[in-house]
């Protein structure tokens, strides 16, 4: 397999960056001077590989291959003091193939045909939701458009894909880069430094995805409880929490959490009812938070929260911060301030090792010490580029790390705090490096809605992609979480993103940010009911989804696969609607709206519904599905085949 990379083009250039963020999202130009192609001097040959010599304006670079650890390693070296500052390496590579993974891509999976930028960003920017709205309004409420990738924003971006035919490519980069998959036959990547990437193949896509793991790391274990049923979103108060647990269990739901973001208080803002940035108990809002959390446990019941990395500049935690330079800076030593939807905050620096140190405390302190059993760990993605770090990094290296420093950082305080078996959290961005630290993603912000790009149907693809790129675990909110405009949450689309999520690693809900305009789990019978059904499944399959955990974490085998995993069958590589959980289960949740049958394809095997029991081969059908029995497969001679049998 080194063969081809003999035939690498490079070229190098002179460049500027222009980044411009708004509410974490960037936009991005550059001027390039200077740009030339590399002439090929000389070939050296080594023992299991080669060096490629290089030259433009009298400097040498060198292109060395090798074998390490089973891999290849690509290694591209610069003079020092060079002018160049960025790099465009082409190479040949079998045509007909597909391409996945480079982080979380919500809208599509297969990126062939694609150029993909990589640099994690905050997805749900503000242009995307206006031009939304606006084709909203123009077509009566409705909206089918897919929005394309040439300006695709994700909050996990990480230069690591993997090919259809089972191999796999990994760049040790920082800053900013570009994979481009435009041309059949040919792969272009584009970075601003020095370059080491690494290629690896298998037999399988097992093997492809426990080599890829090796190299970039596997997620750490989970706490059992987490599978005992659901997790609702409650926000408000204890009172209402207590009101929102014993209906849903009056009705037979299986409850292992309770989900309140506002433990530490809320604002209300043009966005809608939004967290108060300070990582305390707010003892108004949550009165006796501190019994209540020890006589929820006691009902198996844990309580989970959330923080990210920015202070809220009117509280308390900020002024301290501030106080001891805690904070990101601007060019003029003040507080970088960065908007967020509606209000400024101040942002943590985590290159300097006091305010570490103290953030952790926080996390300790206030949340674990507290008796929090989990949380949502959000942000990441919004280190501005124009900032100054205390370590005196450039922030446009660090911008991509911000994200895995943010995962580590909450990886240590659990570890310190000997919490490991017990506790948990759960991340939105990532880059490299996020996949050893963090436990579980989630995929974000999806729009309470149907709309491919960014509504239920955006969750598969996006879970597959981070699959593909060498993270394993990942649940999405039920229910979705943006409401804006006429995107409202309805009733069907709740009963609908429950179906999915019960067959997911955690059944964990959300109100969104404008919760009594979308409807929630427990307002009527129906919901609630659905809630009981589907959480006891969820929990049934505890025993499975161990299994699968284990060897995610053991392997690097991710929870959730695509078809083509097992499948070598020509629509398995664009199959976006469907997945299989673990090797045995094969979802096709429902997508559409106003819909009680949906198109299934199977592929070669023998299948079961798993709720009429009806018996399958391979192929094309049109599979009925009323609320509550979503189009369900079990592998006929799956191990686990009378355990599935037995939820119903």
């Amino acid at each position: 397999m080194l063969d081809f990379l003999r035939e690498i083009r490079v070229t190098a250039a002179h460049g500027i960056n222009n980044f411009t963020m708004t509410r974490g999202s960037f936009r991005y130009d550059q001027k390039i001077f200077d740009r030339r192609s590399l002439s090929l001097l000389k070939t050296i040959e080594k023992n299991e590989g080669f060096d490629l010599l290089f030259g433009a304006s009298d400097e040498e670079f060198v292109f060395s291959v090798g074998k390490e650890n089973g891999l290849i390693k690509a290694t591209f070296t610069i003079p020092e003091n060079s002018e160049f500052n960025r790099f465009f390496f082409t190479f040949p590579c079998e045509k007909g193939l597909h391409f996945y993974g480079l982080g979380e891509v919500h809208s599509q999976f297969d990126l062939r045909g694609e150029k993909i930028r990589v640099f994690v960003a905050e997805h749900q920017n503000s242009d995307r939701i206006d031009k939304k709205v606006a084709i909203m309004e123009a077509n009566g409420g409705k909206y089918d458009k897919v929005l394309p990738l040439d300006s695709y924003e994700s909050y996990y971006a990480q230069p690591t894909f993997t090919t259809s035919q089972k191999w796999f490519f990994h760049a040790d980069t920082k800053g900013f880069s570009e994979l481009d998959f435009t041309k059949d036959g040919e792969i272009s990547f584009t970075t601003q430094e020095p370059l080491v990437f690494w290629i690896g193949q298998g037999g399988s896509f097992e093997e492809v995805s426990e080599k890829m793991t090796a190299l970039i790391g596997r997620q750490k274990p989970l706490p059992d409880w987490i599978y005992d049923g659901a997790i609702p979103a409650v926000q408000g108060g204890t009172e209402i929490i207590d009101q929102k647990i014993e209906r849903a269990l009056a009705k037979g739901a299986e409850i292992c959490g309770v989900w309140s973001q506002d433990w530490c208080g809320c604002r209300r803002t043009g966005f809608g009812y939004q967290v108060m940035w300070n990582w305390q108990w707010d003892r108004e809002l949550y009165k006796d938070l501190y019994k209540k959390i020890k006589e929820w446990k006691a009902r198996g019941i844990r309580f989970l929260g959330y923080i990210n990395p920015f202070m809220a500049i009117e509280k308390e935690l900020y002024r301290y911060a501030s106080s001891k330079g805690y904070c990101v800076k601007d060019k003029e030593g003040k507080d970088y301030l960065v908007t967020i939807t509606t209000f400024p905050a101040a942002m943590i620096d985590l290159t300097n090792p006091d305010a570490w140190e103290w953030y952790k405390s926080v996390i300790k302190e206030n949340m674990i010490g507290f008796g929090l059993s989990g949380w949502m760990a959000d942000f990441g993605e919004y280190l501005p580029t124009d900032c100054v770090l205390y370590s005196g990094e450039d922030p446009e290296f660090m911008h991509n790390q911000w994200p895995a420093l943010w995962a580590k950082l909450n990886r240590e305080a659990v570890d310190e705090a000997g919490a490991g078996d017990d506790v948990f959290f759960f991340t939105r961005a990532g880059y490299t490096g996020t996949a050893e630290y963090s436990p579980m993603m989630w995929t974000g912000d999806q729009h309470v809605d149907w709309s491919t790009d960014d509504g239920i149907p955006s969750v598969i693809p996006a879970t597959l992609s981070l699959a593909m790129s060498g993270f394993g675990i990942t649940h999405s909110d039920v229910g979705g979480y943006t409401t804006i405009a006429k995107i409202n949450r309805s009733k069907e689309l709740l009963l609908r993103w429950e179906e999915m999520n019960a067959f997911s690693p955690l059944y964990r809900f959300h109100e969104g940010n404008r919760p009594t305009l979308n409807v929630q789990f427990d307002e009527d019978d129906e919901l609630l009911e659905q809630l009981a059904r589907m959480s006891r499944i969820h929990k049934g399959l505890k025993p499975y989804l161990k299994e699968l955990e284990k060897l995610n974490c053991e392997r690097g085998i991710p929870v959730i696969r695509p078809l083509f995993y097992y499948y070598d069958e020509e629509k398995a590589y664009t199959e976006t609607t469907e997945y299989l959980l673990g090797p045995d289960l094969l979802v096709a949740p429902v997508l559409k709206e106003g819909r009680k049958e949906r198109e299934v394809w199977l592929p070669e095997d023998d299948w079961v519904h798993l709720f009429t029991k009806e018996e399958y081969n391979g192929g094309n059908y049109t599979i009925e599905a009323p609320f509550g029995y979503p189009p369900v497969f079990i592998r006929k001679n799956s191990k686990y085949c009378d355990c599935f049998l037995s939820l119903i």
